[in-house]
């Protein structure tokens, strides 16, 4: 599986996901503002709101974001994302031909997500490179009109304007403008001459004051995060309001303290340069611009500036903010990666000696190893275990790692002679006690049983056991109807390591403390569980001359965990069995092939 496949389709759901984020933080802000007027003026909470979106976009894309999602995740066909490997045994090259033709029939089923996947990548790259063409016009507009004017407006005392700031006067029917964040620029019209000395002092005023309040820094983030996030109209209207925000602060910071004919003089000015303004410049990257739909709120708040419950209403918005940002993470599904397995017709029971090895990363689903028979589904057999713990630790029939302690009775299954005692978790577990595992599953019951393993995707899902025998509860997966592909092994476990399943927090470190088998030489600590079984002939009864074995589980070191999947059928061999054998034997060759992968 590629990973670049793999981040188109996280892309294409980041940007989904946040999309629903910037219409709850749209909601939240609106609300805070509706119930708190000062609101308006608080840049900071329009500046967290739109990082609080961006946030939400950025998660998404790690790789280890599904362990925070609590909705289902959204299940691919792997045959999206890769090609299936060549068999490498000429045994196998009608199952394989088989395997592809299903694969092909995925992907076509699926081309349209995949089409819409890299369509939405392309669109993004050419609106993002269409927004900062926009970007770049209004700054040459900017530019040009700066290099058209005069230096140092004669209105205002030079001594007053701050140092490194350069101030042009322009002969043309524009409002006064702050831009440049590094090179910060004044641009005053020729006609503010003509205003009271009082109204030019004022207006000028309130562009330094964007100056000393770093206006100029907040609006350049503002901005980067709405270019960022183009597609999203959310992120442009809370941009605007954290443009409305400065512009009322400003406001606000220069009328202080000032009497009321001050107000009345300096709302009198808007309305003048709103006048005389025949040019409208586009101040994306300014400060300034008077137009008819914001100067008579502006008016407004001259009039009744208001300033009760300011610190209240910052309060509310962060709490709100981080509540809908977490819940609008842990609330999308993750994409989760399936294989397509064979239907039962194109992969009959075998008793041809065959082998698998099946590895994948579990973050990033990259298959790394694909060595052999791996589609074939089969008996779990003891590997089944696994799926047992998870289900008896997350309806508390389990509880730690030596309780309950069962006693053996007579009638209980008894093959191996290491079953005929006390049995714990951990003994189970080590000893694959077929009676032990059987008594979780009877509590759990038919109905629960059967909803876990849908809920899990485990195999073929078939619980029915034995043709008229009604032992599903406890025999379906020993030889029987529940059947299982390494390739699926390898898909389930990735789900649980990545705690993608419905399924307790202290499920998962309990199955993963029983299932732990120690640190290799080179670091990896390795947990796994073995399987044995025979294959069912076509007549019903075992074929005792040969034997599955089973080794699946998982490897990690450094952050990095990789899942894997190892399957022999076998000759049968007297005294040993080949789950164990399995074990043994891929556990002597795993450091080396792990420090190649």
């Amino acid at each position: 599986m590629m990973l670049s496949n793999i981040l188109v389709f996280r892309f294409l759901l980041a940007s989904c996901g946040c999309l629903l984020t910037g219409l709850l933080v749209w909601g939240l802000m609106a609300l805070c503002r509706r119930r708190f007027p000062v609101f308006s003026l608080q840049r900071a909470g329009w500046l967290l709101s739109q990082l609080a979106v961006v946030l939400s976009f950025a998660l998404i894309l790690l790789p280890h974001s599904e362990r925070l999602r609590l909705a289902p995740p959204i299940e691919l066909p792997e045959s999206l994302l890769a090609q299936e490997a060549a068999p490498h045994k000429s045994g196998e090259l009608a199952a394989a031909a088989s395997t592809e033709a299903e694969s092909k029939v995925a992907v076509k089923e699926h081309s349209w997500l995949s089409l819409l996947a890299h369509a939405w990548l392309l669109a993004y790259l050419l609106g993002l490179a269409y927004t900062v063409g926009r970007l770049w016009q209004a700054r040459r507009v900017l530019h040009g009109l700066a290099a058209a004017g005069t230096q140092l407006h004669q209105g205002f005392p030079a001594s007053q304007y701050p140092s490194g700031l350069t101030v042009t006067e322009v002969d043309a029917p524009i409002s006064p403008m702050l831009f440049g964040l590094l090179r910060p620029h004044l641009l005053l019209p020729g006609h503010l001459r003509d205003f009271e000395p009082e109204q030019q002092q004022m207006i000028i005023e309130h562009e330094l004051m964007h100056l000393r309040r770093r206006d100029l820094h907040w609006m350049s983030l503002g901005l980067l995060l709405q270019t960022l996030l183009w597609f999203n109209p959310f992120m442009r209207l809370l941009r605007n309001e954290l443009a409305w925000a400065q512009e009322l602060g400003c406001d606000r910071d220069v009328l202080h303290r000032r009497p009321q004919s001050a107000r009345r003089a300096y709302a009198a000015a808007l309305v003048a340069q709103l006048r005389l303004q025949h040019r409208q410049v586009k101040a994306a990257l300014a400060f300034g611009g008077v137009s008819a739909s914001t100067v008579a709120a502006r008016i407004g708040w001259i009039r009744e500036p208001g300033s009760k419950h300011g610190r209240l209403a910052r309060a509310m918005a962060i709490v709100g903010l981080v509540a809908v940002s977490g819940g609008s993470l842990v609330l999308q599904p993750a994409l989760a990666w399936r294989a397509v397995a064979p239907s039962p017709a194109t992969s009959p029971a075998t008793t041809a000696p065959f082998s698998c090895t099946e590895m994948v990363d579990a973050v990033s689903g990259q298959r790394l190893v694909h060595d052999g028979h791996c589609d074939e589904r089969v008996t779990p057999a003891s590997t089944f275990n696994i799926v047992v713990s998870l289900m008896g630790y997350d309806s508390a029939i389990l509880r730690d790692e030596h309780t309950p302690r069962l006693p053996f009775k007579a009638g209980y299954t008894d093959w191996n002679p290491d079953w005929r005692v006390a049995t714990d978790p951990s003994s189970w577990i080590h000893n694959s006690t077929v009676w032990y595992a059987q008594q979780v599953t009877t509590q759990l019951g038919v109905p629960q049983f059967q909803r876990y393993i849908k809920n899990f995707n485990y195999g073929n899902q078939d619980v029915s056991g034995d043709v008229g025998k009604n032992n599903g509860l406890t025999m379906s997966w020993i030889a029987s109807s529940l059947k299982i592909s390494p390739v699926e092994q390898v898909a389930f476990l990735r789900s649980m390591v990545n705690r993608q399943l419905p399924v307790s927090a202290h499920a998962y470190e309990m199955t993963s403390r029983l299932t732990s088998l120690g640190t290799l030489s080179n670091g990896w600590q390795v947990h796994g569980k073995t399987g044995t079984a025979s294959p069912v002939l076509a007549n019903g009864k075992d074929d005792l001359k040969h034997s599955y074995g089973w080794f699946v589980g998982w490897a990690s070191k450094g952050g990095r965990t990789v899942v894997f999947s190892r399957l022999v059928l076998e000759a049968s061999q007297q005294g040993s069995s080949a789950g164990p054998r399995a074990k043994e034997a891929f556990l002597r060759g795993l450091p080396a092939q792990l420090d190649t992968l």
